[in-house]
């Protein structure tokens, strides 16, 4: 009856009027711990989200994959309780828990009944600061991420990230995959896994969005309920990853009929004072779908790929401005050539008053559709907070993109945009172009 029940509430939240127009609340917990709150009483249901900063770039070069790993085994069994034990109380009190490791963050979502928050809390607590990480739940986890390394060594568009990764940033944590190797994988000992667990969850570096039926008092006093045993103080994260790939091409053979290409260079910061012209720029340049001018050009002009788009890595030790498409080896090289002639021709002259008109309409249209429900306020205000946004940005993001003039745009397209430093990493057999130019 409870999950029929949640069931039924779940959708009534997902069906709420989508707005930008919200009261976001600051509440500190009396643990000193900070959060951001979106109150809303008429369904008895709260969503949390919880961002740990610091993320798998943390692992040591010779552990990596031991925070995506140590995050997968968070449900596998806490404090009194094994896997099966876990996953039957959760069920029981018709929550929902989900365990996520990201370059730069882990993240740990939850949602709930109001009539059953403080039970859920206390398993959440449980989970995370009374983790079992049982023998045989590790290899269980570990069989699961050695198989998910295994795909993607076989997955050409993973293949082409992970290469341009390892040649832009080198021994730096951003240099290689957060699932790690099948080398350190399978050396990864419990001890590394209690390791990564201490460095990862802590609550110096926690960020805490929630939205749903809860008062300010009673979040701060969740918020200390289940992170109030975590440890205090953070590890250092990695220093800054400085983007070593100059412009050019490198080719890995994939035998396969089809290339994929991925693409980028150095991007711009979250908060510098030019990044809404580039958001702008990035919307018109491949950031639109079929509104971009790459899928003008490089699809519908010449049919050399069935999609191309770009977008503004926003990663916290190195922005990046990326791409991606795949094409018919006999047409990759061709489709590179066009998005290269396309960088140098919106570096050098701009885009037309038209496009930006088209980009703005589009991004300011679209913005209140993403806050249709509890769980994805609460993870936008959790990731405001990840990058340091104030807390009246929701409210004024759209005067931001509107704000951005022409001259703004091509201004920061003739500082932003490198045509000579573009680089494509392209996977698989493409004709004309050779493995390592």
């Amino acid at each position: 009856m409870i999950a029929r029940i949640a069931a039924a509430l779940v959708a009534c939240v997902l069906a709420l009027p989508a707005s930008a127009d919200i009261e976001i609340e600051e509440v500190t917990s009396p643990g000193g711990i900070e959060a951001w709150l979106v109150e809303d009483a008429s369904i008895p249901f709260v969503a949390l989200e919880f961002w740990f900063l610091g993320g798998s770039a943390l692992d040591p070069a010779e552990s990596r994959g031991a925070t995506y790993l140590m995050t997968g085994l968070l449900e596998e069994g806490s404090a009194d309780m094994d896997a099966q034990g876990f996953a039957a109380a959760l069920e029981g009190l018709a929550a929902s828990f989900d365990f996520d490791s990201y370059r730069d963050a882990v993240v740990i979502s939850a949602q709930m009944l109001t009539q059953n928050r403080d039970a859920a809390a206390d398993l959440l607590r449980a989970a995370l600061t009374q983790p079992r990480f049982d023998e045989t739940a590790i290899e269980r986890v570990r069989g699961q991420v050695l198989s998910i390394i295994e795909s993607n060594a076989r997955d050409p568009g993973e293949i082409a990230s992970t290469t341009f990764s390892a040649l832009a940033y080198g021994d730096h944590p951003y240099g290689s995959a957060q699932e790690g190797s099948a080398e350190t994988v399978g050396a990864l000992t419990r001890d590394d896994i209690l390791a990564a667990h201490r460095a990862a969850l802590t609550r110096e570096r926690v960020v805490v969005g929630a939205a749903g039926d809860i008062s300010p008092e009673e979040l701060g006093l969740l918020i200390d309920r289940i992170l109030g045993d975590l440890p205090a103080e953070a590890p250092p994260r990695p220093g800054l990853a400085e983007f070593g790939l100059d412009g050019g091409t490198t080719v890995v053979d994939f035998p396969s009929p089809q290339s994929v290409a991925y693409f980028g260079h150095r991007g711009i910061e979250r908060d510098d004072p030019d990044f809404f012209a580039a958001f702008v720029l990035n919307q018109v340049l491949g950031g639109g779908g079929f509104r971009s001018r790459l899928m003008e050009e490089v699809r519908v002009e010449r049919g050399l790929t069935y999609g191309i788009s770009t977008f503004l890595s926003l990663a916290d030790l190195s922005p990046a401005l990326l791409g991606q498409f795949s094409s018919s080896n006999d047409l990759v090289g061709e489709a590179i050539e066009v998005v290269r002639d396309q960088w140098a021709d919106i570096a050098a002259n701009g885009i037309t008053q038209e496009e930006l008109d088209a980009a703005i309409r589009y991004m300011t249209g679209e913005y209140p559709l993403r806050f249709d429900g509890n769980a994805r306020i609460a993870g936008i205000l959790a990731a405001m907070q990840s990058d340091q946004m104030p807390v009246d940005y929701i409210v004024n993001r759209n005067d931001y993109v509107r704000a951005v003039t022409l001259d703004d745009v091509n201004r920061v397209a003739a500082e932003l945009l490198q045509p000579e430093g573009l680089h494509f990493v392209v996977v698989g057999r493409p004709e004309g172009l050779s493995p390592g130019n």
